[in-house]
């Protein structure tokens, strides 16, 4: 896994820094595992537009991921590392020793051949899925259910992952990639490893066109709309626009929106950092 830079034969492969793709060993997805996915172009049922600044793309089919492992007990063979242009992560192609075919989310290191499995007594190696009652405390760990038998829910994109640092009566105590400290209930299932592709945050699209090919549609800046359109809209010649808010008027930057009694604050040992 690293980055490739390119020589710069055009003004868009002059920043340009791309994955070198090193890990993938397949190119073709399993066909069994593939459903079609629609765009939206970020309009609802209605056909009104919600989000704006979204539509266009490259043309993408879902791969059906399994959060919960919950094949407990039956070990499965890593069959092929690929890429998934639904997420950050890799994914692994897992067979099991029925037959049946699973994607997971790769973890960094995992290699084409290994083995991996999950449930109680499932040893704590990279790719096992165990209860986090079974995990050694400091281990390193991702695709964290919030809730069990849900499927995992925290540290799932490229790189990430959290720290399970305690353990006291029925919650264990882990830290999040955000910086949060928090409990969660030991019932709940944890992956041993960090996320694969680490090196995606360091990725330089190089021209606007790749975000294009993404489906993001350009930004417009909200001190540069009219006051109709915008809170920070008009002015005469570059206002700046007074205080950073949202369109419907909340201010960003610092300004609190967690409803204060929302029943998981008190699973929250340690807010995220600033």
């Amino acid at each position: 896994m690293g980055l490739k830079k390119l020589r710069p034969l055009t003004p868009g492969q002059r920043f340009k820094l791309v994955n070198d793709f090193a890990e993938i060993t397949e190119s073709k997805p399993e066909k069994s595992l593939l459903v079609s996915s629609k765009n939206s172009g970020g309009r609802n049922n209605t056909g009104k537009m919600t989000m704006r600044y979204i539509g266009g793309g490259h043309k993408k089919q879902f791969r059906l991921i399994d959060f919960k492992r919950d094949k407990f007990g039956v070990p499965a063979t890593v069959k092929t590392i690929e890429y998934d242009p639904n997420r950050t992560a890799r994914i692994a192609l897992v067979v099991y020793k029925d037959g049946e075919k699973r994607y997971i989310i790769a973890p960094h290191g995992l290699k084409v051949g290994q083995t991996v499995v999950s449930g109680t007594g499932a040893a704590p190696e990279v790719g096992n899925t165990l209860l986090l009652s079974e995990i050694p405390l400091g281990t390193i760990i991702h695709n964290i259910e919030l809730r069990p038998g849900q499927g995992a829910a925290l540290a799932r994109s490229a790189g990430t992952y959290a720290q399970l640092s305690a353990r006291e009566g029925k919650y264990a105590t882990l830290k999040m990639p955000s910086g949060e400290t928090r409990m969660i209930l030991i019932t709940c299932m944890a992956t041993i490893g960090s996320v694969s592709n680490p090196d995606h945050n360091l990725q330089v699209a190089g021209k606007a066109g790749r975000n294009r090919w993404l489906g993001m549609r350009p930004r417009t800046r909200p001190v540069a709309m009219n006051p109709v359109d915008h809170p920070m809209g008009g002015g005469e010649g570059r206002a700046s626009g007074g205080h950073p808010r949202s369109r419907k008027g909340l201010p960003a930057k610092g300004y609190k929106t967690r409803y204060p009694k929302k029943a998981s604050n008190k699973y929250i040992i340690e807010r995220r950092k600033k």
